[in-house]
């Protein structure tokens, strides 16, 4: 997963071949390996018998690992690292893995290797809507921090090693000592019940750090780090990294609420905010991950789609930014795509009569995409104002999983009848 040795090995454990040594920590080791019935590649983690037979902590570590074997292909989501097959005997196991090459985040928690901002509030983003949809499953990941949070590439993360979460349907043991005691919430080291707000301390905790370089609290033991955590004040990011936004200090430090009730009521919430925030800090004319998803989610008609499903979707358009009265398609050109207002209002027109006014969040163009190009456009679209456009070509759709091509496909036909529908009452008003 992060981390790339030589190594070669030849070595079998299980159905994987092993191929080299990724990484090494203190109670398992990671390889990268191949599965010899799929042909393919993975992240194996194994734990060696000694790690289990530990006389203090073999129970805590045997723990941790059931819970992350249990998940095995539970969590899908773009940005949970995939627990793809899982194996525990009784002094050792493996977990295999979905790869991430791009390392962790731990690699960025330093001040000369700070990421830029919109970058940071981007990945933030994205960790809200993984860490919502694993609550949502009944987990409580309690160890998040940069070195759990993988790189697959450019601002595009996926969360990891679930061996401490809690798992809320579970009556497994849980030991109040897991997690890292920089990332801990306040409740998680007092030990009382947790909810997603501890995650969402933790996730405050990481912003911090990615943004300024350096922790909220610093300490050179245990036991001043944890007052720290439990009665101090932060100082804000901005005071830290002084080309930070006040308006992110703000965010963050809410974030490190002491009280669960003190920092954002959901996960929605938060990830509505770091969009905003996102606004504040790119060029005008860029278009953030984060603009894409929260526009489509916010589309009535997708609302049968799941959060990974409208990842998918905001990947496979061609996102572009328009001018007033620029045009977008002519009638009578070939064309099988469909489009997405995300921002501003369209006029669609036919030999110089309006046929519809399109606004925010709304789809047009699909009658070309639904006849696949066997028809030339029977309208023109132009901009009525400046406009945030999404394209979608049938290619693209065709790369989106299947079940996100049938509710694709499912609304857009609705959208259709429902734009049938509203012709034939115009036509009878003007009968009458």
């Amino acid at each position: 997963m992060a981390g790339d040795f030589t190594l070669d090995l030849s070595l079998q454990v299980g159905k994987y071949d092993v191929q080299k040594l990724l990484g090494k920590g203190a109670t398992g080791t990671v390889y990268l390996a191949k599965d010899t019935f799929s042909g393919r590649e993975v992240a194996l983690k194994t734990i060696e018998p000694e790690v289990f037979r530990d006389p203090e902590f073999g129970t805590v570590y045997r723990s941790q690992f059931l819970n992350e074997a249990s998940l095995a292909g539970k969590l899908r989501h773009p940005h949970i690292v995939a627990i793809l097959d899982a194996v525990v005997e009784e002094n050792s196991g493996h977990i295999a893995m979905e790869i991430v090459t791009g390392g962790d985040l731990s690699q960025y928690a330093q001040p000369d290797k700070l990421l830029p901002i919109e970058d940071v509030l981007q990945i933030g983003f994205k960790c809200c809507g993984a860490l919502e949809y694993a609550f949502n499953q009944g987990i409580v990941h309690r160890d998040i921090k940069p070195a759990n949070i993988l790189i697959a590439q450019g601002t595009n993360v996926k969360i990891s090693d679930f061996g401490a979460a809690f798992l809320r349907k579970s009556q497994a043991v849980q030991s109040v000592a897991m997690g890292s005691p920089f990332y801990m919430s306040p409740e998680q080291i007092d030990g009382k019940p947790l909810t997603f707000h501890s995650d969402m301390y933790a996730l405050g905790v990481v912003l911090y750090e990615l943004l300024t370089g350096r922790r909220p609290f610093l300490a050179e033991s245990l036991e001043p780090l944890v007052k720290k955590i439990l009665h101090e004040s932060p100082a804000p990011p901005s005071a830290v990294r002084k080309d930070l936004p006040k308006d992110i200090d703000a965010a963050v430090l809410r974030l490190l609420g002491k009280r669960p009730e003190h920092r954002f009521p959901t996960w929605n919430e938060l990830a509505i905010e770091l969009s905003r925030l996102v606004s504040l800090v790119v060029p005008a004319e860029a278009i953030p991950d984060s603009a894409k998803f929260v526009s489509l989610k916010r589309v009535p008609m997708l609302s049968s789609l799941t959060d990974a499903e409208i990842w998918e979707m905001a990947a496979a358009g061609k996102w572009t930014r328009l001018e007033r009265a620029m045009n977008i398609v002519r009638e009578g050109e070939p064309g099988q795509s469909f489009f997405f207002a995300a921002k501003g209002d369209v006029k669609v027109h036919r030999q110089g009569r309006l046929l519809n006014m399109v606004g925010a969040g709304e789809f047009f163009g699909e009658m070309a995409y639904i006849w696949g190009g066997e028809q030339p456009r029977h309208a023109t679209a132009d901009a009525m104002t400046d406009l945030l456009l999404a394209e979608f070509t049938t290619d693209a759709v065709q790369q989106m999983s299947a079940g996100a091509q049938l509710q694709l496909t499912r609304a857009l036909l609705r959208n259709a009848v429902d734009r049938l529908v509203l012709s034939n009452a115009r036509v009878a008003s003007i009968r009458q």
